[in-house]
């Protein structure tokens, strides 16, 4: 398992907390063309950028294990370029992007939603989320229908896809940004919160920390998650690419997933 190397600020305007882990690269394969090593890892290690709730970033298992598919994936990719990979600790989804984009981190794995590939580029979505709702223990809403009433506080992830999205969807139904996926637990416990909406993945972790709480059936919309890169990094895309394929193709995905222990796939 990765060591705990040191603590420093990311994007120093944001104020986000960070960790790096630093894997080591044995047992790895001959080394990818110099060019696109270069091109993907440019500091001569992989900066992978990952947040802490999300099957599709990272979860810890009991007894510390870190798992999640930007994890592994993020390792297995540096594995084949033979350089070592730094693991980059962000607060919110919409930071990944963000990490990309100031040369914080070179790879992440997170929702391809129109706005962010103005800002990074993209493969093909290799998962696909629902998105749904979480309701505290005792709550009268449910389905996914029953959510957009007056009066009703709807928690997102500050800056998320789903705090953008869902504003074209709810028109009774206040929405409630918060910080990190920590308070949206504290909120849902305390009764804070009416709901929390983001894709079905992350929220059957959050269930997990919230006692009594039940994701709705239904969705009201889908995350197509993928991997990201910064933008200028266009010579490298073929070996991306075919990396992603491999993954999916292979079974290594899908086994990367089942020990995250991902839930929430569309199945259609």
């Amino acid at each position: 398992m990765a060591a705990i190397l040191s603590r420093r600020r990311l994007l120093g305007g944001l104020a986000l907390a960070s960790s790096l882990w630093l894997a080591a690269c044995a047992s790895a394969p001959p080394a990818a063309d110099p060019q696109v090593r270069a091109t993907l890892a440019p500091t001569g290690a992989l900066r992978v950028a990952v947040y802490q709730g999300s099957p599709s970033s990272l979860v810890r298992k009991p007894g510390g294990q870190p798992v999640g598919l930007a994890f592994e994936l993020g390792r297995e990719l540096a594995r084949e370029l033979g350089v070592p990979v730094y693991y980059v600790e962000v607060q919110r989804a919409q930071q990944l992007t963000e990490a990309l984009k100031a040369n914080q981190a070179d790879f992440t794995f997170t929702n391809a939603s129109e706005a962010r590939a103005r800002d990074v580029d993209f493969t093909e979505p290799l998962v696909r989320l629902e998105l749904g709702y979480l309701v505290p223990g005792g709550s009268t809403i449910r389905s996914v229908e029953d959510v957009d009433q007056p009066g009703v506080k709807v928690g997102v992830s500050q800056g998320s896809s789903s705090q953008a999205a869902l504003p074209r969807l709810l028109k009774s139904a206040t929405l409630a940004p918060v910080p990190s996926m920590a308070v949206a637990a504290q909120q849902l416990s305390a009764k804070g919160l009416d709901a929390f909406a983001t894709n079905k993945g992350i929220l059957f972790e959050l269930s997990d920390q919230v006692p009594g709480s039940r994701v709705l059936d239904g969705r009201w919309g889908v995350a197509n998650i993928a991997i990201a890169v910064p933008k200028g990094r266009e010579a490298a895309q073929p070996f991306l690419r075919g990396f992603a394929r491999k993954m999916r193709d292979s079974g290594e995905l899908q086994n990367m997933m089942d020990r995250a222990g991902m839930r929430g796939a569309a199945r259609d």
